[in-house]
């Protein structure tokens, strides 16, 4: 890529960011706090033991670990092992396993563990020393002793709680107000945590400075409509779950928090249960928009189960045919036994849009609860062609022009210049649901061209009418079908065992059709061959419509 090139994007990169994450980078490469080693305050008595949220384990031995899908040996030596990946290297220091299902039966594998950790890992090196890190496994460690798992012997005991305290303190001087969002999120819980788990005066300043932040990122990162700001579902329940894990830590240490606080917590995970419910498809698993796939958080039914545990009882599913979250920028359409989940909003916030994809104006559907249309999910977060082409607009069920993004996506979580959708409406006309939006993340281009899109939803079908104002090259609606659904000619059958399988007909209405092989990520680490329906829509025209019927 040219200099002329490159400057623009940067610039168009850079100049939403806030004051803050240009200067707190420098100072976050440069500062490196003291390495506290003073023996950790007293432990605070607890209330009652910890209900973990269910979570499938990850620790298959004691030196053998599964995350991202993917299994591997991790011995004393590979804690920054370079033949293993970063990201399953990260997940290796978070310490989940502590909380998954069943963990009482992995105790002695879990001191071991703890131990080893403290060996192999002197502050303030390697990857357990960076502050994400830190925040994952302060927390981990704090529930499972609440939980009533013991550290070992006393000396164990004594190496475990002095090295909690150390990594507490070094996280205090490294929180990441230069990354901000759930990020940042993350280093406020665990100084909360942190704060109620331990007595005395340092205990105190921990526990204000996190109630402190996290109440601006409370009032900053969940939006009106219950949804978090980077709009990701899967980002979504992870900080749900960690809102819950709040409200369970006042119930374990009453009075740590004041009232007002606990009270917040609590509301605003009943409006995020509220608003994965709409992001969350029949088969249970939540929509691929921007950063999203399975196995990451908590599904919707595991997180509604671990709210009833804390005395939150989840809010009932809406029987709503159309539910609008307006300021997340989602829809969710529902006529007979279709459910269609659409994208007419912004990509993230503007200064934090580092999960974003090119996703405007994109939508999945299901029909008779299986999954018939997808975006193509995401399987790595490497600087590499396969994240950018998962991050673009040809990974989504959506329009592309000119082969160009609809937002300029770039590196792993880097955005230029961005879409930003306008004239969203909708309404319903007897038994048809209609929604319809647009979008200039095109007017870039020299014809400067606007998408319009509109659905119509019905009992037995679905319309999606494309229009593209301006002038252009080439233009491709692409629709992904689920690797389950079988694809013959213009048939669509779901496949599956136990009812009747969903079947489904799609014509278009602009001809230039074919159907080409695609490929879908439903987890990291994982790739499934599919079918994707392509459209040409002529630059003379300017519009397409592609019908899918279904029913009788």
């Amino acid at each position: 890529m040219s200099l002329a090139t490159r400057l623009p994007r940067l610039w168009h990169t850079v100049r939403h960011l806030r004051p803050v994450q240009i200067y707190g980078r420098a100072w976050h490469r440069l500062h490196r706090p003291r390495v506290a080693h003073a023996p950790a305050p007293q432990m605070a008595a607890f209330e009652r033991g910890w209900i973990a949220c269910a979570r499938e384990p990850s620790m298959l031995g004691p030196t053998r670990f599964r995350f991202l899908n993917e299994e591997h040996e991790a011995g004393a030596n590979d804690w920054n092992s370079t033949r293993l990946p970063k990201l399953w290297l990260y997940n290796l220091h978070y310490f989940d396993d502590l909380n998954a299902d069943a963990a009482a039966s992995r105790e002695h594998w879990h001191r071991d563990l703890i131990a080893r950790w403290i060996a192999d890992n002197p502050p303030p090196a390697g990857n357990g020393w960076e502050p994400y890190c830190l925040s994952l496994r302060i927390v981990n460690w704090i529930k499972w002793r609440c939980g009533g798992q013991l550290f070992g012997d006393a000396a164990r005991a004594r190496a475990a709680l002095d090295s909690l305290a150390t990594q507490v303190r070094f996280l205090r001087g490294r929180l990441e107000r230069h990354l901000l969002g759930n990020h940042l999120w993350a280093n406020y819980k665990a100084l909360l945590f942190a704060g109620a788990f331990f007595e005395g005066s340092e205990a105190v300043r921990w526990r204000e400075l996190g109630l402190f932040g996290l109440r601006a990122q409370i009032d900053e990162q969940i939006l009106a409509d219950g949804g978090h700001f980077e709009r990701s579902p899967m980002y979504h329940a992870i900080l749900l779950e960690d809102l819950l894990d709040l409200v369970q830590l006042a119930l374990v240490y009453p009075g740590a928090f004041p009232e007002r606080d606990v009270q917040l917590w609590r509301d605003k995970a009943r409006a995020m249960l509220a608003w994965l419910a709409v992001m969350t498809h029949p088969d249970g698993g939540i929509a691929f928009f921007n950063d999203a796939a399975l196995g990451i958080a908590p599904p919707l039914a595991a997180l509604q189960d671990y709210a009833r545990a804390l005395g939150i009882e989840p809010p009932p599913a809406s029987r709503e045919p159309l539910q609008l979250l307006p300021q997340s920028g989602y829809a969710r359409l529902q006529s007979g036994e279709a459910v269609l989940i659409c994208d007419v909003g912004e990509i993230g916030p503007d200064y934090l849009p580092g999960h974003a994809h090119a996703d405007t104006l994109s939508f999945e559907l299901s029909l008779r609860g299986r999954r018939v249309l997808v975006n193509a999910g995401i399987s790595r977060y490497d600087i590499d062609p396969e994240r950018l082409w998962q991050r673009g607009t040809a990974a989504h069920n959506t329009v592309e022009i000119d082969g160009q993004d609809s937002s300029e996506v770039w590196a792993s979580f880097r955005v230029a210049r961005r879409a930003r959708p306008r004239a969203v409406a909708h309404g319903r006309e007897g038994e048809s649901l209609w929604l319809s939006a647009a979008h200039d993340g095109y007017r870039r281009l020299k014809g400067r061209p606007l998408h319009r899109r509109r659905w119509v939803l019905t009992p037995r079908g679905l319309r999606i009418e494309d229009r593209i104002d301006g002038r252009f090259g080439e233009a491709i609606a692409r629709l992904r079908v689920h690797p389950q659904c079988e694809v013959d000619g213009h048939d669509i059958r779901a496949a599956g065992d136990g009812d009747a399988p969903a079947q489904l007909r799609w014509r278009s209405e602009a001809g230039g059709d074919a159907l080409v092989p695609g490929r879908y990520h439903p987890g990291f680490g994982l790739r499934e061959a599919c079918t994707v329906i392509e459209t040409l829509i002529d630059p003379r025209v300017g519009t397409a419509t592609l019908v899918l019927e279904w029913g009788r």
